[in-house]
């Protein structure tokens, strides 16, 4: 599985608790989410040069690492807001971060987006950054937290009066995980973090936890639907094993290549299951495909439609499926053909990831097929070390972000302070991250009916009321990490 880490209710008004800032005790989000103004900033890049290995003293190999600063808001001394850029370019996760530019009027605050080394166009090595072993060594979590410090050091040293300006880090999944971790390796760097959705517990969470949310997340919206889901893993095993199964396959979900395995087919399927969960906001979205509100919503209309008679029939519960694929690969009826190499938008860097679960961020995945929609599938730790060192020459070390960071036991954070965590029940990542709170300064922070980092997202009409909540508490917590 290859799930994307990967960024209110009526009229928002947020509430600050201290007077030290001038702006209005309450601000009216909407206003300032404004989808084609962040297009504009998010595409004003500029770049600072960086050492490819900031923790030896032999390399001396340079790069320059790309990112956005928007002073639009910005007032001397006030605070800069800052996103820890992940697995893709930097002005996909701008452009689906509305919360920080809806609340940055109200802090006066410098809006700063910095790319993720490997990612986007900040390649240390051009296009030979991942042709070797020498050259993708130096994608860790930990070279691209020591970016984001220098890029911070060189903010404040060269624009006059952000000296002293706290910052504030924000990211969501993966971006999430390296907020965290901002705080947790740079508390003098920055003054607080908020970490939306993000998985930091994975590696050691049940390897069966995520299939359990994403099922749940179907389950509500159609029984119906998870028993054909269900269903059909063993119809496309017996079409295919037919004379011209697999062709039949290609034919019927309109392949762009012919299938050479049934496998194929379904590691295709099973990534859309969780990407739909995922991201199924409240309201159309653009950030993995094309997609109407609520998707799981839509994909399960399309799949139970009562135009589709019957159920039985293997050819039939594929159909089904095939109508339900629809929905995420192609809503907007632009497809001609389905590529099962691809998920979606080609902004999210699948070979970066690929090279980083294959070293530190090990995250188990499994299915029992009873307490789930999908087939059993075990996790086999060897076999997958094994494909790591056949595509990378490296094998992974699964204990080394809790060995760096910390959070192998969830109490092991305690030490740290200053972090939000903001995780919703839609969100099949959530099983793997921090839920409960384990200090005073480390809220977690639930929000119901929410999916992906949707609290990280623009303002919207239709957001449910937990968002809104949830985001008051965020303004909350940064007036007091910064005063």
């Amino acid at each position: 599985m290859k799930f994307y880490l990967i960024a209110c209710c009526l009229l928002a008004f947020l509430h600050l608790s201290a007077a030290k800032w001038s702006k209005p005790r309450r601000l009216n989000m909407m206003l300032n989410s404004r989808r084609e103004i962040r297009d504009e900033r998010c595409r004003q890049f500029r770049t600072i040069t960086q050492k490819v290995d900031h923790f030896g003293f032999v390399n001396t190999d340079t790069y320059d690492q790309r990112y956005t600063l928007n002073t639009d808001y910005w007032e001397s001394g006030r605070p800069i807001f800052f996103y820890a850029g992940n697995e893709g370019d930097i002005d996909l996760f701008c452009d689906n971060t509305g919360f920080m530019w809806d609340i940055a009027p109200l802090f006066n605050a410098m809006v700063v987006f910095g790319e993720h080394r490997y990612y986007g166009k900040s390649l240390p090595y051009g296009n030979a950054s991942y042709l070797k072993p020498e050259n993708a060594r130096y994608l860790t979590s930990g070279q691209a937290l020591a970016d984001y410090a220098y890029l911070l050091d060189y903010i404040r040293s060269s624009i006059k009066g952000a000296e002293n300006s706290p910052a504030i880090v924000f990211g969501g999944s993966y971006g999430g995980m390296l907020a965290a971790y901002f705080r947790m390796k740079y508390p003098h760097v920055v003054a607080g973090a908020h970490a939306a959705s993000a998985p930091i517990l994975q590696m050691t969470t049940p390897c069966e936890a995520f299939s359990r949310v994403v099922t749940q997340d179907f389950l509500r919206e159609s029984s119906q639907c998870v028993d054909i889901i269900r269903s059909s893993w063993g119809a496309i095993n017996r079409i295919a094993a037919a004379a011209g199964g697999l062709q039949r396959l290609t034919n019927l979900f309109k392949l762009c290549r012919p299938l050479q395995t049934a496998d194929e087919l379904k590691n295709w399927l099973l990534d859309m299951y969780g990407n739909i969960a995922m991201v199924d906001y409240p309201y159309p979205t653009s950030f993995l495909a094309d997609l109407p509100a609520f998707p799981a919503r839509a994909y399960c209309a399309n799949v139970t439609a009562s135009s589709l008679d019957r159920v039985n029939d293997d050819i039939d519960i594929v159909q089904r499926i095939v109508r339900g694929t629809n929905v995420f690969f192609n809503y907007t009826g632009h497809t001609e053909c389905f590529d099962t190499g691809s998920q979606g938008t080609p902004s999210l860097g699948d070979l970066g990831w690929s090279y980083q679960s294959c070293t530190e961020f090990v995250m188990p995945m499994c299915s029992d097929g009873v307490n789930d929609m999908f087939e059993k599938q075990d996790w086999d730790f060897q076999a997958f070390s094994d494909s790591c060192y056949l595509q990378w020459q490296v094998r992974p070390r699964f204990e080394w972000p809790y060995i760096e960071y910390g959070g192998k036991n969830i109490s092991d954070l305690r030490f740290y302070s200053n972090i939000a965590f903001t995780n919703g029940n839609l969100d099949p990542w959530s099983s793997g991250g921090v839920n409960v709170q384990v200090a005073p300064t480390l809220p977690a922070i639930l929000v119901t009916g929410g999916a992906h980092h949707l609290d990280l997202r623009g303002a919207n009409k239709a957001d449910p009321p937990s968002v809104l909540q949830a985001r008051q508490e965020i303004v909350a917590l940064i007036e007091t990490w910064i005063s």
